[in-house]
């Protein structure tokens, strides 16, 4: 079933002994889609078949999900730097080093944008799917759930013993109707055991609040970076209903990229391309398009 819901072909790389698995459709320009936490590559299995005639669609399932490997502690270490770093050695493996259309969601807009905060030169544009890349807004609290699993051992024991934080998210994450039970449990599958959960945790324990925090600069640096993509075209599809990444991250989004054509989805959740997949995938290729046309226009103008 899992095959036919994602029906891909598997291609890995080499990452320090740990192979991290990865979607390589289509040609033409790049379209480098980063999935977050507690997802995989599958959450963008529509996009991948909607933009993949046209375009080069990459997609990592990050070290620890999906179908790439899950080492425990001693042979990886869960954190934002290096997450940034598999994402910049996989892009240089396949040597895609212009023209890129970023497409991010949830902690992938944090790692993603950390790539392109290296390399702005080599970004044409940005989607954004509720996500952040700046610390968390000051209107907003900390959420409760996320602070279990944070902090507690109760969290701990949750997550990996029960896989909590990827099952809930299944249910929570979809607001207009719930998800297909085969969609459900492709989401889950890859987190079938307390040792292959460890991911799951380790990005929720890798929030950086405080100064102090490990990461806490990094994320500070990536968010100062977002000032250099104010000329870059860009589109923000936002379900409204993310108890997460909801109105107070979406605020923060339209001060920081004025210039964003903002889509948002009253009735949608976390999950934007399971709630609401045609549109969102509409308003992403009606996107690329349109900056495709309009680039044209401009270069008609000049000669």
């Amino acid at each position: 079933m899992l095959d036919t819901l994602h029906p891909f072909k598997r291609n890995y790389l080499d990452r320090n002994g740990n192979k991290l698995q990865y979607v390589n459709e289509g040609q033409g320009e790049p379209v480098v889609m980063v999935h977050g936490n507690p997802s995989w590559s599958f959450y963008y299995r529509n996009l991948i078949s909607a933009l993949s005639d046209k375009h080069q669609c990459i997609v990592p399932d990050h070290i620890g999900c999906g179908l790439s490997d899950k080492p425990d502690d001693s042979g990886y270490d869960y954190t934002l730097k290096n997450r940034i770093d598999d994402l910049e050695a996989l892009l240089e493996h396949l040597d895609v080093k212009e023209n890129i259309t970023l497409v991010v969601h949830d902690w992938g807009g944090m790692i993603g944008m950390g790539y392109a905060a290296r390399y702005p030169d080599r970004i044409k544009r940005l989607v954004i799917l509720n996500t952040g890349a700046f610390h968390l807004p000051v209107s907003k609290p900390f959420p409760w759930a996320l602070s279990i699993c944070r902090n507690t051992l109760l969290g701990t024991f949750l997550v990996r013993g029960f896989n909590a934080f990827s099952s809930a998210a299944s249910y929570v994450g979809v607001k207009r109707k719930p998800m297909h039970k085969d969609i459900r449990e492709a989401y889950v599958a890859p987190f079938n055991s307390w040792a292959n959960r460890i991911s799951t945790l380790r990005f929720v324990q890798d929030i950086p609040l405080k100064p102090g925090d490990r990461n806490y600069d990094l994320v500070s640096d990536i968010a100062a970076s977002l000032v250099k993509f104010q000329d870059v075209p860009t589109v923000i599809c936002w379900g409204l209903q993310d108890f997460v990444f909801d109105k107070h991250f979406l605020t923060e989004w339209k001060q920081r990229m004025p210039h964003a054509k903002v889509h948002e989805f009253a009735d949608c959740g976390h999950y934007i391309l399971e709630d609401a997949s045609d549109e969102v995938i509409g308003h992403i290729k009606d996107f690329i398009a349109e900056t495709e046309a309009s680039k044209d226009v401009k270069q008609e103008s000049v000669a």
